[in-house]
Protein backbone atom coordinates (compact mmCIF):
# COMPACT_ATOMS: atom_id res chain seq x y z
CA UNK A 1 0.00 0.00 0.00
CA UNK A 2 1.32 3.31 -0.74
CA UNK A 3 1.77 6.10 2.07
CA UNK A 4 -0.72 8.88 2.49
CA UNK A 5 -1.04 12.07 0.50
CA UNK A 6 0.04 15.09 2.90
CA UNK A 7 0.08 17.35 -0.07
CA UNK A 8 -1.77 17.29 -3.30
CA UNK A 9 -1.55 20.57 -5.82
CA UNK A 10 -3.44 20.31 -8.61
CA UNK A 11 -4.38 22.82 -11.61
CA UNK A 12 -2.73 25.44 -9.31
CA UNK A 13 -1.76 29.05 -11.41
CA UNK A 14 -1.37 32.31 -9.81
CA UNK A 15 -0.44 35.59 -11.16
CA UNK A 16 0.71 39.25 -10.11
CA UNK A 17 -1.39 41.64 -12.76
CA UNK A 18 -0.29 40.48 -16.19
CA UNK A 19 2.80 38.45 -15.00
CA UNK A 20 2.01 34.52 -14.66
CA UNK A 21 4.20 32.92 -11.62
CA UNK A 22 2.79 29.69 -11.61
CA UNK A 23 0.92 28.20 -14.41
CA UNK A 24 -1.22 24.60 -14.40
CA UNK A 25 1.45 23.28 -11.35
CA UNK A 26 0.43 19.81 -9.85
CA UNK A 27 2.05 17.13 -7.77
CA UNK A 28 1.34 15.23 -4.78
CA UNK A 29 3.86 14.41 -2.01
CA UNK A 30 3.45 11.05 0.13
CA UNK A 31 4.02 10.58 4.35
CA UNK A 32 7.77 10.03 4.58
CA UNK A 33 8.90 11.51 1.36
CA UNK A 34 11.10 14.51 1.33
CA UNK A 35 10.66 15.83 -1.84
CA UNK A 36 12.85 18.73 -3.26
CA UNK A 37 11.50 21.69 -5.24
CA UNK A 38 14.51 22.52 -7.32
CA UNK A 39 14.30 25.89 -9.49
CA UNK A 40 16.36 29.38 -10.07
CA UNK A 41 15.73 32.43 -8.41
CA UNK A 42 12.34 33.81 -9.67
CA UNK A 43 10.72 30.12 -10.78
CA UNK A 44 8.06 30.10 -8.95
CA UNK A 45 9.09 28.95 -5.44
CA UNK A 46 8.03 31.47 -3.15
CA UNK A 47 4.74 31.96 -4.43
CA UNK A 48 4.26 28.04 -4.56
CA UNK A 49 4.58 28.50 -0.54
CA UNK A 50 2.92 31.54 -0.18
CA UNK A 51 0.20 30.21 -1.36
CA UNK A 52 0.32 26.53 0.51
CA UNK A 53 0.44 28.60 4.14
CA UNK A 54 -2.57 30.71 2.71
CA UNK A 55 0.16 33.96 2.90
CA UNK A 56 -1.73 34.60 -0.61
CA UNK A 57 -5.36 32.99 -1.83
CA UNK A 58 -5.60 30.18 -4.43
CA UNK A 59 -7.28 31.69 -7.25
CA UNK A 60 -6.85 29.08 -9.79
CA UNK A 61 -6.61 24.92 -8.79
CA UNK A 62 -6.85 23.21 -5.36
CA UNK A 63 -4.85 22.57 -2.52
CA UNK A 64 -5.19 19.94 -0.04
CA UNK A 65 -3.36 19.30 3.22
CA UNK A 66 -3.82 15.89 4.51
CA UNK A 67 -7.38 15.74 2.64
CA UNK A 68 -8.18 19.25 3.93
CA UNK A 69 -8.87 21.52 1.10
CA UNK A 70 -6.65 24.66 1.95
CA UNK A 71 -9.43 26.79 1.10
CA UNK A 72 -12.76 25.70 2.65
CA UNK A 73 -11.15 23.41 5.67
CA UNK A 74 -8.04 26.60 5.80
CA UNK A 75 -7.27 25.29 10.14
CA UNK A 76 -7.57 21.76 9.72
CA UNK A 77 -5.27 22.10 7.20
CA UNK A 78 -3.18 24.42 8.51
CA UNK A 79 -3.05 22.39 11.56
CA UNK A 80 -0.99 19.60 9.71
CA UNK A 81 1.70 22.03 8.60
CA UNK A 82 5.06 23.33 10.08
CA UNK A 83 6.88 25.73 8.02
CA UNK A 84 10.47 27.35 8.02
CA UNK A 85 10.64 30.66 5.80
CA UNK A 86 13.44 31.97 4.18
CA UNK A 87 13.34 34.86 5.98
CA UNK A 88 13.64 34.45 10.04
CA UNK A 89 10.63 35.32 11.86
CA UNK A 90 11.91 34.56 15.38
CA UNK A 91 11.20 37.51 17.54
CA UNK A 92 15.17 38.80 18.12
CA UNK A 93 14.69 40.31 21.77
CA UNK A 94 13.41 37.36 23.50
CA UNK A 95 15.19 33.90 24.21
CA UNK A 96 14.77 30.81 22.51
CA UNK A 97 12.90 29.90 24.98
CA UNK A 98 10.06 32.49 25.32
CA UNK A 99 10.00 32.42 21.43
CA UNK A 100 9.05 28.43 21.22
CA UNK A 101 6.54 28.61 23.73
CA UNK A 102 5.24 31.54 22.27
CA UNK A 103 4.27 29.58 19.16
CA UNK A 104 3.28 26.52 21.54
CA UNK A 105 0.52 28.87 22.89
CA UNK A 106 -0.62 30.06 19.73
CA UNK A 107 -1.57 25.76 18.82
CA UNK A 108 -3.32 25.87 22.32
CA UNK A 109 -0.48 23.67 23.98
CA UNK A 110 -0.72 23.53 27.63
CA UNK A 111 2.58 24.53 29.91
CA UNK A 112 3.34 20.89 30.56
CA UNK A 113 2.90 19.92 27.15
CA UNK A 114 5.01 22.69 25.61
CA UNK A 115 7.72 22.24 27.68
CA UNK A 116 8.02 18.58 26.88
CA UNK A 117 7.81 19.09 23.22
CA UNK A 118 10.06 22.04 23.24
CA UNK A 119 13.00 20.12 25.54
CA UNK A 120 12.44 17.29 23.01
CA UNK A 121 13.00 19.03 19.61
CA UNK A 122 15.85 21.44 21.17
CA UNK A 123 17.53 18.03 22.44
CA UNK A 124 17.56 16.43 18.65
CA UNK A 125 18.87 20.04 17.51
CA UNK A 126 21.45 20.11 20.00
CA UNK A 127 20.24 23.50 21.07
CA UNK A 128 18.87 22.76 24.48
CA UNK A 129 21.59 24.10 26.57
CA UNK A 130 20.98 27.65 24.49
CA UNK A 131 17.49 27.27 25.18
CA UNK A 132 17.89 30.74 28.08
CA UNK A 133 19.89 32.85 25.14
CA UNK A 134 18.41 35.29 23.04
CA UNK A 135 18.07 34.90 19.46
CA UNK A 136 19.76 37.73 18.73
CA UNK A 137 22.97 36.56 20.11
CA UNK A 138 22.88 33.07 18.17
CA UNK A 139 24.81 32.44 14.88
CA UNK A 140 22.76 31.75 11.48
CA UNK A 141 22.78 28.03 11.64
CA UNK A 142 22.09 27.69 15.21
CA UNK A 143 18.64 30.28 14.69
CA UNK A 144 17.74 28.08 11.74
CA UNK A 145 17.67 24.96 14.52
CA UNK A 146 15.52 27.11 16.63
CA UNK A 147 12.94 27.46 13.97
CA UNK A 148 13.14 24.55 12.35
CA UNK A 149 11.99 23.46 16.10
CA UNK A 150 9.45 25.40 16.50
CA UNK A 151 8.04 24.51 12.99
CA UNK A 152 7.89 20.69 14.71
CA UNK A 153 6.32 21.58 17.92
CA UNK A 154 2.80 20.46 16.78
CA UNK A 155 4.27 17.11 15.31
CA UNK A 156 3.17 18.45 11.38
CA UNK A 157 2.70 15.89 8.87
CA UNK A 158 4.07 18.06 6.36
CA UNK A 159 7.60 19.85 7.11
CA UNK A 160 8.09 23.27 4.19
CA UNK A 161 11.30 24.48 3.91
CA UNK A 162 11.60 27.87 1.83
CA UNK A 163 15.47 27.89 0.94
CA UNK A 164 16.12 27.22 4.93
CA UNK A 165 20.16 27.14 4.07
CA UNK A 166 20.90 30.48 2.27
CA UNK A 167 23.81 32.21 3.96
CA UNK A 168 24.29 29.63 6.37
CA UNK A 169 28.22 28.28 6.49
CA UNK A 170 29.20 24.42 4.65
CA UNK A 171 29.35 22.62 8.53
CA UNK A 172 25.76 24.57 9.03
CA UNK A 173 24.44 23.84 6.22
CA UNK A 174 24.88 19.58 6.07
CA UNK A 175 23.48 19.16 9.45
CA UNK A 176 20.74 21.01 8.97
CA UNK A 177 20.18 18.87 5.23
CA UNK A 178 21.21 15.53 7.49
CA UNK A 179 18.83 16.54 10.14
CA UNK A 180 15.74 16.93 8.03
CA UNK A 181 16.71 13.61 5.82
CA UNK A 182 17.05 11.96 9.40
CA UNK A 183 13.47 13.09 9.97
CA UNK A 184 11.62 12.18 7.06
CA UNK A 185 12.94 8.89 7.22
CA UNK A 186 12.48 8.13 10.97
CA UNK A 187 9.09 10.39 11.86
CA UNK A 188 7.51 9.25 8.05
CA UNK A 189 6.93 13.21 7.94
CA UNK A 190 6.77 14.67 4.20
CA UNK A 191 8.73 17.51 3.75
CA UNK A 192 8.95 19.69 0.85
CA UNK A 193 12.29 21.94 0.37
CA UNK A 194 12.20 24.54 -1.53
CA UNK A 195 15.95 24.89 -2.71
CA UNK A 196 18.25 26.27 -6.05
CA UNK A 197 21.36 24.16 -4.75
CA UNK A 198 22.28 20.81 -5.84
CA UNK A 199 24.15 19.18 -2.93
CA UNK A 200 21.05 19.27 -0.79
CA UNK A 201 19.74 16.64 -2.59
CA UNK A 202 19.96 13.01 -1.56
CA UNK A 203 19.93 10.00 -3.92
CA UNK A 204 16.24 8.47 -2.52
CA UNK A 205 14.76 12.38 -2.55
CA UNK A 206 12.05 12.94 -5.27
CA UNK A 207 12.48 15.97 -7.51
CA UNK A 208 9.92 18.87 -8.39
CA UNK A 209 11.59 20.97 -11.41
CA UNK A 210 10.13 24.03 -11.38
CA UNK A 211 11.08 27.09 -13.78
CA UNK A 212 8.91 30.09 -15.25
CA UNK A 213 6.38 28.43 -13.06
CA UNK A 214 6.18 25.17 -15.08
CA UNK A 215 6.93 22.17 -13.64
CA UNK A 216 9.50 20.76 -16.12
CA UNK A 217 10.28 17.24 -14.70
CA UNK A 218 9.00 15.49 -11.22
CA UNK A 219 10.08 12.01 -10.17
CA UNK A 220 12.70 10.06 -8.44
CA UNK A 221 16.53 11.36 -8.86
CA UNK A 222 17.64 8.89 -11.53
CA UNK A 223 14.25 9.84 -13.76
CA UNK A 224 14.86 13.45 -13.79
CA UNK A 225 18.13 12.22 -15.16
CA UNK A 226 16.81 9.86 -17.83
CA UNK A 227 14.32 12.37 -19.37
CA UNK A 228 16.98 14.96 -19.52
CA UNK A 229 19.45 12.27 -20.36
CA UNK A 230 21.77 13.63 -18.62
CA UNK A 231 24.55 12.04 -16.32
CA UNK A 232 24.02 14.23 -13.27
CA UNK A 233 21.46 15.62 -11.65
CA UNK A 234 23.65 19.03 -12.01
CA UNK A 235 23.25 18.56 -15.95
CA UNK A 236 19.59 17.48 -15.83
CA UNK A 237 18.67 20.91 -13.83
CA UNK A 238 20.69 22.64 -16.78
CA UNK A 239 19.22 21.23 -19.37
CA UNK A 240 15.91 22.35 -17.88
CA UNK A 241 16.24 25.56 -16.76
CA UNK A 242 19.42 27.61 -18.41
CA UNK A 243 19.51 25.28 -21.35
CA UNK A 244 16.63 27.00 -22.77
CA UNK A 245 16.32 30.20 -24.45
CA UNK A 246 14.49 33.06 -21.91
Amino acid sequence: MSAPTALLVKDLSFSYGSKKALDQVSFQIQQGECTILLGPNGAGKSTLFSLITRLYDTRIGRIELCGFDIKRQTRKALARLGVVFQQTTLDMDLTVMQNLRYHAALHGMGRKLAAQRIQEELERLNMFERRFEQIRELNGGHRRRVEIARALLHKPSLLLLDEPTVGLDVPSRHDIVEYVHRLAGEEQMAVLWASHLIDEIYPEDRLIVLHKGRIKAQGAVDEVQEVTQAATIKEAFYTLTQGEQA
